[in-house]
């Protein structure tokens, strides 16, 4: 690891002025947005309604939008805060780094700070609104837009991962959970969070900056059988699982969506006490699945 790679982070655990808050929406780029639409409404039960040439979709506890773009694109990353007190606090922490942002309301914040990332990537801060979405999933999809699966983290390919770790820290308060090591002591990812959870955030190492993947977590290992049943009944291939992370501890199953996405499905992430400090992992197979089945990164 270079020697100020995490200067500012704390071996042990959340700083006093740690940011909270969980993941709420993304805002995904897709060639074709109705496509990309029609496959989370037909396997996750999304409801979906136009605005423009944006589709927004809501189901039970995750939210997207789909807006037209190259694929594996994240557009934008909406995080809710608690409170009013709680953006005023991130407002603040911002001013001092001297960072740019945006206020303002987005498609489902009334209130909210937006700020891009060092490699473009764009997140807002800020107050959920009630539901925006009154459209339908269908009868292909009704049932499981009920079924458990909360939007939970989003992981992103960079180039210079350091320098995204280091603003997601400094700038915006996440604390570091864990980061998997080379045989040269290099970071090749970090997992952050800004919350009990292991992490709402990732990032690694790549030759190109994109998105890679979002995941939802639901509620134990049935849960991950009934949804491997449910892509299987949509014939959507698991591509990845199930298996176990080492990072996080938990179970999961990825597939992949139109636009090559990884979707993830989750369950049993470990929950961070307070005073944890931060582990390393070597990069190894055993490390991404403990159970040893296959890499993610291709």
């Amino acid at each position: 690891m270079e020697p100020d790679q995490h200067a500012a982070a704390s071996r042990w655990g959340r700083p006093p002025d740690a940011v909270a808050a969980n993941l709420h929406y993304l805002e995904l780029g897709c060639p074709d947005p109705a496509a990309t639409a029609d496959f989370y409404r037909r396997t996750m039960g999304y409801r979906l309604e136009a605005h423009g040439d944006r589709l927004i979709a809501e189901a039970r506890d995750r939210r997207l939008i789909f807006s037209p773009g190259p694929a594996k694109t994240l557009v934008s990353a909406g995080y809710a805060l608690p409170d009013g007190t709680e953006l005023a606090r991130l407002r603040a922490r911002l001013t001092a780094a001297g960072w740019a942002a945006v206020d303002g309301p987005t498609p489902m914040f009334t209130d909210a700070v937006t700020v891009a990332d060092p490699d473009g990537n764009r997140f807002a801060f800020g107050l959920a609104q009630p539901s925006v979405t009154a459209g339908q999933a269908g009868a292909e999809g009704a049932e499981a837009g009920d079924w458990p699966a909360r939007l939970q983290h989003v992981v992103v390919a960079s180039r210079d991962p350091a320098r995204i770790v280091r603003f997601f820290i400094d700038v915006l308060g996440f604390t570091l959970s864990d980061d998997v090591v080379d045989g040269d002591g290099g970071v090749r990812t970090s997992f952050l969070r800004c919350s009990h959870e292991h992490h709402s955030f990732a990032v690694f190492k790549a030759p190109e900056n994109r998105l890679d993947h979002h995941c939802y977590e639901t509620t134990d290992w049935n849960m991950i059988r009934d949804w491997c049943d449910r892509m299987a009944a949509q014939h959507v291939r698991v591509q990845w699982g199930p298996g176990r992370h080492g990072p996080g501890n938990n179970l999961f199953m990825f597939v992949h969506d139109p636009d090559g996405n990884w979707v993830e499905i989750s369950a049993e992430l470990e929950i961070i006490a307070p005073d944890r400090p931060v582990g390393q992992w070597p990069h190894e197979q055993r490390t991404l699945n403990s159970w040893g089945q296959g890499l993610l990164r291709s």
